[in-house]
């Protein structure tokens, strides 16, 4: 299945629980990820990839990506081998270039993929420093969990719960890169699954800077989630607006609700619209 609107929550679950990835067939989120990288133990990796491969044969419902292990891991060739063509995309962990994506597609045939890029102390680096566009790269996400182990660090958040600086920095530069490459924008995870209102504070937060979505790693974040990056009637109801008068105006500059708009109120209404579930 192929993923049309622009999705909200993209979920991790684990590829070896079938169990597992049929509840969340029902737990609403936009996208799932069947994971096959760190919710994997290594002695269980053949069996999560046979287990992932039956699961995607039956078609589910909801559009589909498989997380495999690193292009470093040596692994990603059985995973590949084994997902086939079923998955609708692929999440590339620890990506570092637009070379990894060019490596990955030469055994995919140039699958869609979701990179998550800074992971490690390079790829953030190469974040400020390279044009990411890709022909087979949909969105960009990052992991604070790893590059916390690759900077060494104690602790990613300070007492007031926002990011410290240099993952605040390395968040900012995925942001920036995805938005230079066209692509979705999609906030790591929020790791204390109990504590909802912090993870609507968050989302609600991401999705103010341009972030589209959010990954999950519980069923009970998809809702908080959602209500962060669905956009509220009156939102809707603007973008339509704008959309309509630029186009009866030719394209140039208009007037919706007494406030000139022009191009740029344009592409965020036509982003609007793509979020609205």
């Amino acid at each position: 299945m192929n993923v049309t609107k622009t999705p909200r929550s993209w979920l991790f679950v684990p590829g070896h629980s079938r169990r597992m990835m049929d509840k969340a067939l029902g737990s609403g989120a936009d996208v799932l990820i069947l994971d096959l990288e760190d919710a994997v133990a290594p002695e269980a990796k053949a069996d999560a990839r046979a287990t992932v491969a039956e699961f995607l044969q039956e078609v589910p419902t909801v559009p589909c990506y498989v997380r495999v292990n690193a292009l470093t891991s040596g692994m990603t060739g059985a995973d590949l081998k084994a997902i086939g063509s079923h998955a609708a995309g692929f999440v590339v962990p620890k990506c570092e270039s637009t070379g990894d994506l060019d490596r990955f597609a030469d055994h995919t045939g140039g699958a869609p993929v979701l990179a998550i890029a800074p992971e490690t102390v390079r790829a953030v680096r190469a974040l400020l420093t390279q044009d990411w566009s890709h022909p087979t790269l949909t969105g960009l996400a990052w992991g604070a969990e790893d590059l916390a182990a690759d900077l060494g660090a104690v602790t990613k958040r300070g007492p007031d719960g926002r990011y410290l600086s240099p993952f605040a920095m390395a968040r900012d530069a995925m942001l920036f890169a995805a938005k230079a490459a066209g692509v979705a924008a999609v906030d790591t995870v929020y790791v204390d699954t109990a504590d909802t209102d912090g993870l609507l504070a968050e989302a609600t937060a991401s999705e103010s800077i341009g972030f589209t979505a959010k990954m999950a790693i519980h069923p009970r974040q998809v809702p908080p989630i959602h209500a962060a990056f669905t956009p509220s009637p009156a939102r809707v109801d603007w973008a339509l607006k704008v959309v309509a008068a630029l186009r009866d105006a030719g394209g140039g500059v208009a007037v919706v609700e007494g406030q000139m708009v022009d191009r740029p109120h344009l592409r965020q209404a036509e982003a609007i619209l793509a979020r609205g579930h």
